[in-house]
């Protein structure tokens, strides 16, 4: 397994290949191939080979690779040992989407705590997770040790709700506001635009 830093689209196909082999190995199926990992995802088996190369896990010939073994190593790269916990930032229909569609879905993350300014969602419970006000936020995070957080305001408040997350201490954003953010270095930033995904989309179907 290695220890070195892995590029950003690596680590996301990773996770990728854990989902597809999760659901794999529940059907009691114990080993498989690269060009079938390829064909659930719909990449090249030139790509999977590549990625668990990269991490140092390789198959064999006659059976391919063994679906526990490489489930168990993807996690022992991706996870943390104790776990990681998450904030929500925006509790309206979008928030409370996330948080309904992750829980339970992953043991090592978990989301601990939203955050909105609307008084009549504030000491409410979503999704099994209690919401503050976002006032609170900064103790929280400090009290909970979070270290990841969602952002789903309104674009005219994520800069500031960002700026806030950073004082915090958090240390990984995932931004579904339709503003771009700028970050510290120290601060790793996913963002996720809407539009432009249903444009590129779009693109292809008029290309059809």
């Amino acid at each position: 397994m290695t220890n070195k830093k892995l590029p950003d689209k690596t680590v996301e196909r990773l996770s990728m290949y854990r989902r597809a082999l999760l659901t794999y190995h529940a059907s009691g199926k114990h080993h498989i191939f690269s060009h079938e990992i390829a064909n659930m995802l719909h990449i090249t088996p030139v790509q999977v080979r590549r990625d668990i190369m990269l991490i140092g896990y390789t198959g064999t010939l006659r059976q391919g690779y063994d679906v526990k073994e490489l489930i168990d190593i993807i996690g022992k790269i991706i996870d943390t040992r104790d776990g990681q916990k998450i904030a929500v930032v925006g509790i309206g229909n979008l928030g409370r989407s996330i948080m309904g569609y992750f829980s339970g879905k992953r043991t090592k993350l978990t989301i601990v705590a939203a955050f909105d300014s609307n008084s009549e969602k504030v000491d409410k419970i979503y999704a099994g997770v209690p919401c503050y006000h976002i006032d609170r936020m900064v103790d929280i995070i400090r009290e909970e040790g979070i270290s990841i957080a969602v952002i789903s305001v309104p674009g005219e408040f994520a800069v500031e709700v960002a700026e806030t997350l950073v004082m915090a201490g958090i240390r990984g954003i995932f931004n579904f506001s339709p503003k771009p953010l700028n970050v510290p270095s120290h601060v790793y930033l996913q963002e996720y635009d809407v539009i432009t995904m249903l444009e590129k989309i779009a693109y292809f179907v008029k290309k059809a």
